[in-house]
C-alpha cells in the first residue's frame, strides 16, 4: 500500500511539472542589452521586431478606491526635488516647486457642495475675498473644483504600450544627494556613498513600475548613455519572462556619456512597429537626473520630440532621480498634452506611491481645457496649479490635460485651480464661466455656470480656496526667495539688495510678472550653497505666524508640511550677501 502512495504522489509531481513546463513554453527572457558589447561599440545593431499578439490575461485591479474619482492637472505631480534640495543644503532650482506639485501633495474640497456629477468633468466654482498680508490689498479668488462622474469601481484604464527609457549615463553612478558636478563644471567624486547610487534608485522604481502592468499590456525598455541601446523589445507582458527581466534590470550600471535625445529616438522607434490604436495608451517613461541644455528644447532634440509624440498620441512622463535634477527644463516640457513628471525621493516612497497611483499616471482623461470668463468688472490676475498658467490672458485660463486623481472624505488630491481676480470696475456683476474640453477619443463638452462675490470685506466659501490661497503663498514667496537667492550663482539674474523692505513689496508678486526673471542657461547643473539672506529670514518669520493662524483655521494638519521647510529655512546660519562680486559670466557653449 505504502508502495502504490509512493508511486501515486510521483507521479502527480511528475505531470505537474510537465504542465507547468507546457504553460511556460511562450515565456521567454527577451532582455538583449549586453553591457560589455555597449561599451566596446558606438553603434548597435537595429532593433529586434517586437513580437507582439497573444490571448490577453486580464488582472484585477489591487486597490479599494473611494466611490468617485477626482481629477488634476498634468505637469508636477510632486515637489521632492525642492524639499530634497534644502534638506541636503543646496538651492534648489526655481521650478522644482510649482503650484501643481505642491496642490498635488495635498487633498482639496472642490466646492462641489453635495451636488452629484454625472459627466467626465464637472467643474465647480467657490469664491474667497482676503487682505494680504504684505501689500494690504484687498484680493479677489475663485477656484475651480476638478470633479468627476467616474466611479472608482468603473474606472479601468487601457491597455499599455509602455516603453521605459532609461538614463545609465556615468552621473547615474553618483549619490542621490550630492551634485555630480560642483560649481565651477568639475565632476564630484563621491568618496563617501553614504546614500544609494541614482541609478539604484532608478532600476529599483522601474522593477516596482513593471509590477503594475498587466498580461495584456506591452512594454518594452531603452537604455542610454552617449549611445542608445535595446533592452528589451516591445512585447506582451505574458510573453516574457518577468523575474528574468527584473533581474536584468537591477544589474544595470552606470558607464558612459549622456545622450538623452538618443535614447529618446530609440524609444519612438519601438511605437514605429505597431499600430497605435485607440485600444491602448502609448506611453514612454523617461527616467533620469536630467541635467540637460536648453538646447535639448529644439525640435530635433529630446523635449521638441516628446511635443511631436503627443501629436501622434504617445505621451511621456518624466522621472527625475536626485538632487541636481534639472526641473526647469523639464517644466517647460510638462506643459505638452499628455506629459506628468516625477522626482523620486527614494525608491520606498516611490513604491508606496505607485501602489495607488500608478494607473492614474499612465491614464490621461481631459484634453484642452479651456475657461472663459465673462465679466465686466473682473479679468484673470494669476492662475495657480496649472503648468500653462503664463498662457492666462484677463479672459481665458488653459489646461492641456487633466489626469484621474484619488478623492477622500469628499476631497480630491490636487483637485483645484486658483484664479486671482483683478477688479477692473466699480460694482459686482454675475461672472460668466464657460469651459469647453474634450475626452481622449476627441469628443468635445462644454459647461456654463456663473459666480458672483459676496458683499463681505473678507470670507472663504470653504476651506478648500481657503487652503489653495495659502498653499498658493507659500509657492509665490519660495519662488521669488529662489529668484532673489540663486542671483549671481548659476542663473543670469540682475543683482538685487535684499533688504527687508524691499522683498516685502514684491514677495508676493506672481513670479512670470516679475520684472527680472532668471533664464536656464547652465548645461549640467551646478550646486549651489543654500543661503538665507536676514531680508528674507525677517520675512519667513513674518509670513510662518500667518501661515500658523491660517493652518489652525484651516484644521489640516497635512499643511505642517510647509511649515516644516519654513522651520528648516529659519534655521539656516544667515549669510552675507557680496553686492560688489558676482558671476557674471554669460557664454554659454552649445
Amino acid at each position: 500500500m505504502k508502495q502504490l502512495i509512493f508511486i501515486l504522489l510521483m507521479f502527480n509531481m511528475t505531470f505537474l511539472n510537465a504542465m507547468t513546463k507546457k504553460a511556460d513554453i511562450n515565456v521567454i527572457d527577451d532582455w538583449e542589452y549586453n553591457a560589455t558589447k555597449a561599451m566596446d561599440s558606438r553603434d548597435r545593431n537595429a532593433p529586434t521586431k517586437a513580437l507582439l499578439g497573444g490571448k490577453p490575461m486580464v488582472m484585477a485591479s489591487p486597490a479599494m478606491m473611494p466611490k468617485k474619482l477626482g481629477l488634476s492637472v498634468g505637469g508636477a505631480k510632486d515637489t521632492n526635488n525642492f524639499k530634497a534640495n534644502i534638506e541636503n543644503g543646496y538651492l534648489p532650482k526655481l521650478d522644482s516647486i510649482t503650484y501643481e506639485g505642491q496642490f498635488y501633495n495635498h487633498y482639496f474640497d472642490t466646492g462641489l457642495g453635495g451636488k452629484e456629477c454625472k459627466q467626465l468633468f464637472c467643474p465647480s466654482y467657490s469664491s474667497a475675498k482676503r487682505k494680504n498680508i504684505f501689500s494690504d490689498e484687498k484680493e479677489y479668488f475663485l477656484s475651480v473644483g476638478l470633479n468627476s462622474g467616474i466611479d472608482t469601481k468603473d474606472f479601468k484604464r487601457k491597455k499599455l504600450n509602455l516603453v521605459v527609457v532609461l538614463d545609465i549615463s556615468g552621473s547615474m553612478g553618483s549619490s542621490f544627494d550630492t551634485y555630480y558636478y560642483d560649481k565651477n563644471g568639475n565632476k564630484v567624486e563621491n568618496k563617501e556613498k553614504q546614500n544609494k547610487k541614482k541609478i539604484t534608485i532608478a532600476t529599483e522604481s522601474i522593477v516596482t513600475m513593471l509590477s503594475h502592468l498587466k498580461d495584456d499590456d506591452r512594454v518594452g525598455i531603452i537604455l542610454f548613455d552617449h549611445n542608445a541601446y535595446l533592452a528589451k523589445p516591445l512585447r506582451e507582458v505574458s510573453k516574457s519572462d518577468k523575474e528574468a527581466i527584473k533581474k536584468h534590470i537591477l544589474e544595470l550600471k552606470e558607464q558612459g556619456g549622456t545622450n538623452w535625445s538618443a535614447g529618446y529616438k530609440e524609444a519612438l522607434k519601438l511605437f514605429d512597429k505597431i499600430d497605435l490604436n485607440k485600444d491602448y495608451e502609448n506611453r514612454i517613461v523617461f527616467l533620469t537626473d536630467a541635467m540637460p541644455n536648453s538646447g535639448e528644447l529644439r525640435k530635433d532634440r529630446l523635449f521638441g520630440m516628446a511635443k511631436k509624440a503627443s501629436k501622434k498620441g504617445i505621451h511621456t512622463t518624466f522621472i527625475g532621480i536626485g538632487v541636481d535634477f534639472n526641473t526647469d527644463l523639464v517644466e517647460y516640457v510638462s506643459k505638452t498634452k499628455g506629459a506628468n513628471y516625477f522626482s523620486v525621493h527614494s525608491s520606498d516612497e516611490f513604491k508606496k506611491r505607485l501602489d495607488k497611483e500608478f494607473d492614474y499616471m499612465v491614464t490621461p482623461l481631459v484634453y484642452d481645457l479651456v475657461l472663459k470668463l465673462d465679466s465686466k468688472k473682473y479679468e484673470i490676475d494669476a492662475v495657480y496649479g496649472s503648468p500653462e498658467a503664463n498662457l492666462a490672458t484677463g479672459e481665458i485660463m488653459k489646461v492641456n490635460t487633466l489626469f484621474p486623481s484619488s478623492s477622500e472624505n469628499g476631497k480630491t488630491k490636487g483637485g483645484i485651480i486658483l484664479l486671482k481676480l483683478k477688479k477692473i470696475a466699480d460694482g459686482d456683476d454675475d461672472i460668466k464661466l464657460k469651459v469647453s474640453y474634450s475626452d481622449v477619443n476627441g469628443k468635445s463638452y462644454s459647461n456654463e455656470q456663473s459666480a458672483k462675490f459676496k458683499k463681505k470685506d473678507t470670507y472663504y466659501d470653504n476651506t478648500g480656496i481657503r487652503k489653495a490661497i495659502l498653499v498658493s503663498d507659500y509657492v509665490t514667496i519660495m519662488k521669488n526667495w529662489l529668484i532673489d537667492a540663486r542671483a549671481g550663482c548659476n542663473d543670469n539674474v540682475k543683482w538685487i539688495m535684499q533688504e527687508y523692505p524691499v522683498i516685502m513689496k514684491r514677495c508676493m508678486i506672481f513670479p512670470p510678472k516679475r520684472p527680472i526673471y532668471p533664464t536656464v542657461k547652465t548645461w549640467e547643473r551646478k550646486s549651489c550653497k543654500l543661503k538665507v539672506s536676514e531680508g528674507y529670514k525677517k520675512l519667513f518669520q513674518t509670513f510662518k505666524k500667518y501661515y500658523i493662524s491660517e493652518m489652525k483655521a484651516i484644521g489640516d494638519e497635512s499643511l505642517q508640511k510647509e511649515l516644516d521647510i519654513i522651520n528648516l529655512l529659519l534655521q539656516q546660519k544667515s549669510e552675507a550677501f557680496d553686492t560688489k562680486t558676482h558671476d557674471d559670466w554669460q557664454f554659454v557653449q552649445q
